[in-house]
């Protein structure tokens, strides 16, 4: 029998019974319950305050997307999902109008580095080089690096940096920094030890690279910025397809990883590229309105007017308004050279463009924009002077979202009266690893595809960041795998087992099309029991959602009703309310549903359990049913042949008809190849269970035939389809579950090594047992007069074998005497056994 553990129901695929029809705008909430959200909104900090939109029933929302210039990663799935999460809940539990807009920043100082490095790198990769000069460059390269990002490797007193003293001068100097501590020895490691330790592991990687021979195959971390320095201002940066090739290709990467997600996708979608025209124009305003000036050809925000007129500058974060780190953070790397700022605050609405940089036209000269005055522009353009929320990682609130605030107030404000441009600001936590939080920059990331190839689902993974509040910051730990795995398991395996009883109840082709009518609940019936419990539920979850989206709350509520319902599926009495049981499967349907977890799945969410992707496929239900159909005739062709006793209950299992029902499935518009399989695999289950009641009865060799027929329909016909029966005592019927293939075979294949790996183990010490047994007879069978006689040490023995001088004609010391006739009169014990169990003399 195959044992399925219960990491085999994680993708189980299972039977809809029935679909309700029902309006599209059917939601969960009350219209009171809408009005009583509250949600964390970084203008206010502290507790969450009442949500209360501009337009009642209706939400603009701007959420700032990617820059598009390399692989999204785990950091920003938390950033993307948790938004996702909370769209949904507004959406399918509430049943807002949310008008959702994301942008796609594709002119960006990152963005322009990167495209124009892997430009200059592919031209450099075109020269003929001589190995010296090879060497010669990668080791200029590495020097250059050094000096500009551990500048440390460069003291020493063993003459200039090389291959040769690199890795002494790096213990020497980040040796605290590689052993999991700080530069300083004091301390937890954090963001500048993680970008310390990315510079060394790129500097590692080129001297091994310069040191075989393979310059450009693992030292491209240090040639891209040295080609940088020297051949920037080469490149014509009038071909802006340097540019766009990079983020037009990385916006469809990041497109397809949200979709992988299941995220949904934006109502409306901006791209920098496309607005410049009206970046310029906005920021003309601006300056005409006394806020901006012109300076060098950039044009700066003027932080003190904006003060003096009244209005107010870092309301997210205050703290943080003098972080010289951040504002040059904010500003980019390639604005460092830029000058003519009035305060060290100001920043950038307009960048004068420098060779090897992109550039449009504007009434200041050739530039582009800055990065904070895009998403004003975009999001402005979309959703007009005010908004709803703006919703972005929490590392943009300063100075990013601040500066988008100050200069979009700027722009609409009347003079002397602040304007608001937002009404709440939703920041989501960051994610962290090792303390650090998971950065491009600080390459401690691992890409959304490797992680969904690898290590996760992207239901596994959402079911991680619901764990965690949206608003905090995440570190995952093993502990949190764990918990996140056991939840979706104990869903799981509810779903599947309700359905087996449901399935089990509703043994006729009208419950399976229409629904098990007469399990379902009366609008009307009072609740108690369970019923109750799930009313409770309800309020539970209502409560968590309103409460600034506390969705770890929600899935402790359907942890619970859960665990309350299997309590009743598992109760010995026999009084299953499978009404109620039914109703608790439905209701958490409903809320893994809105919550984004079964991508197969559509908004009202009115099924049981995950939705089938074979279901959506539409596949033709001849084919569809297939390998039902051919288990079906192998079976019964096999149970034929046995041969057993006529009895009413046989015939009456050998007679039924399968296919009829199939075709009023296919009359009645089913396509869920599981449902259309179920009259098959039903009739399957029914022979199966009257071979097994068959069983004490029958003749010894009809008893192995008949027990060896049905371990091979549950462990090989079924499983290699898809079905698991659960065997069940007493005589009762075999649960049928529908659970993918892959992992019963899987199941099946590691039961199969086990049971080889422990027949493997039981022989070899069968073996061992042996072997020891037949040294302990071989050493017996000597007498014990002989025993010492080979024995070199000894050159005289007495009559019964005991030595009595050493090699050297030296009497045996006393002490050694005492311990010889030990062993003497051991070898005498067993050599007795030796002669009683073999015989001899």
């Amino acid at each position: 029998m195959i044992i399925i553990s219960s990491r085999l129901f994680r993708h189980s695929t299972l039977i809809l019974l029935r679909q309700t029809r029902i309006s599209p705008r059917r939601n969960l909430a009350t219209r009171a319950a809408m009005d009583s959200i509250k949600v964390h909104n970084s203008l206010r900090p502290g507790p969450p305050v009442p949500f209360t939109p501009i337009e009642k029933g209706k939400i603009s929302w701007y959420a700032c997307g990617p820059t598009v210039y390399d692989h999204s990663h785990l950091g920003h799935a938390r950033n993307y999902v948790s938004t996702d999460i909370i769209r949904r809940i507004l959406l399918h539990y509430y049943g807002f109008d949310v008008k959702f807009v994301m942008n796609f920043t594709d002119i960006d100082d990152k963005i322009i580095l990167k495209a124009r490095r892997q430009r200059l790198l592919e031209i450099e990769k075109k020269k003929k080089h001589s190995k010296a000069e090879l060497t010669e460059l990668g080791m200029a390269a590495f020097r250059a690096y050094a000096t500009s990002s551990l500048p440390k490797l460069l003291e020493g007193n063993d003459g200039p940096l090389d291959l040769n003293n690199y890795a002494s001068r790096r213990d020497a100097a980040y040796g605290k920094v590689l052993a999991g501590g700080t530069l300083t020895g004091e301390g937890k490691p954090g963001d500048d030890e993680a970008k310390l330790k990315m510079h060394i592991n790129n500097m590692t990687a080129a001297a091994g690279a310069i040191g075989g021979d393979q310059l450009f195959s693992g030292a491209e971390e240090i040639l891209l910025p040295y080609f940088d320095s020297l051949y920037k201002e080469s490149l014509d940066t009038s071909d802006q397809t340097i540019f766009t090739s990079l983020t037009q290709f990385m916006e469809n990467e990041f497109t397809s990883d949200m979709d992988a997600l299941n995220v949904l996708r934006p109502d409306v979608v901006t791209r920098v590229t496309e607005y410049v025209p009206q970046i310029a124009s906005f920021v003309e305003k601006v300056v005409e309105k006394g806020f901006a000036y012109e300076a060098e050809g950039s044009v700066y925000f003027d932080i003190t007017a904006f003060e003096k007129d009244g209005n107010t500058y870092a309301r997210l974060r205050p703290e943080s308004r003098n972080d010289k780190a951040l504002q040059e953070e904010g500003e980019g790397s390639l604005g460092k050279s830029l000058g003519g700022k009035r305060g060290p605050g100001d920043f950038a609405l307009w960048k004068k463009s420098k060779p090897g940089e992109p550039y449009w036209p504007s009434k200041w000269g050739n530039g582009r924009p800055g990065w904070h005055i895009e998403c004003s522009v975009m999001a402005s353009d979309v959703l007009g002077s005010r908004m709803d929320l703006h919703s972005g990682g929490i590392d943009l609130a300063f100075p990013h979202h601040d500066n988008e605030l100050a200069q979009s107030e700027a722009y609409f404000c009347k003079h002397g009266h602040e304007h608001t441009w937002v009404n709440y600001f939703l920041h989501m936590g960051h994610l962290s690893i090792s303390g650090s939080k998971m950065s491009k920059s600080l390459k401690n990331f691992q890409t959304i595809k490797d992680a969904l190839a690898s290590t996760y689902t992207a239901r596994s993974m959402r079911i991680v960041f619901l764990h965690g509040k949206w608003n905090d910051g995440v570190e995952i730990t093993p502990s949190m795998r764990t918990q996140a795995d056991a939840w979706e398991t104990a869903v799981n395996n509810f779903f599947t087992n309700v359905k087996s009883l449901l399935v089990e109840a509703s043994d006729k082709t009208d419950a399976v099309k229409n629904g098990v009518e007469e399990l379902s609940i009366a609008e009307n019936k009072p609740a108690g029991g369970l019923l109750a419990d799930l009313e409770q539920a309800k309020k539970d979850v209502d409560a968590a959602l309103s409460n600034s989206f506390d969705t770890p709350q929600v899935l402790r509520v359907i942890a619970d009703i859960i665990r309350r319902a299997n309590i009743h599926i598992a109760a010995p009495n026999g009084n299953l309310e499978l009404s109620a049981i039914e109703s608790v499967a439905r209701w958490v349907t409903k809320i893994v549903g809105i919550l984004g977890l079964d991508a197969n799945a559509s908004p009202p969410y009115e099924g049981l359990g995950w939705a089938s992707a074979a279901a959506l496929a539409d596949v033709d239900p001849a084919i569809a049913v297939k390998p039902y159909e051919a288990v079906y005739s192998s079976v019964l062709s096999d149970a034929k042949s046995l041969a057993l006793p006529t009895s009413e209950s046989w015939a009456d299992v050998l007679s039924q008809s399968p296919g009829t029902e199939f075709n009023s499935l296919v009359a009645a518009g089913v396509r869920d190849p599981e449902q259309l399989g179920l009259p098959y695999v039903r009739t399957i289950s029914k022979l199966r269970d009257e071979l097994r009641r068959l069983v004490p009865s029958a003749a010894p060799e009809l008893r192995k035939s008949i027990l060896g027929l049905s371990d091979r329909i549950r462990d090989f016909d079924l499983t290699n389809i898809g079905v698991y029966l659960d065997d069940r005592p007493d005589g009762q019927p075999s649960l049928i579950k529908f659970i993918p293939a892959a992992e019963l075979i899987a199941a099946r294949e590691e039961k199969a090594a086990k049971e080889a790996e422990k027949a493997k183990a039981k022989e070899e010490a069968r073996l061992a047992r042996e072997k020891a047994e037949a040294e302990k007879w071989e050493k017996a069978k000597v007498a014990p007069q002989d025993m010492f006689k080979t024995d070199e040490r000894y050159s005289e023995w007495d009559a019964e074998g005991m030595p009595t001088k050493l090699k050297d004609g030296s009497e045996v010391p006393k002490t050694q005497v005492k311990k010889l006739k030990k062993e003497w009169d051991r070898q005498k014990k067993v050599h007795g056994e030796y002669l009683t169990k073999f015989g001899g003399s």
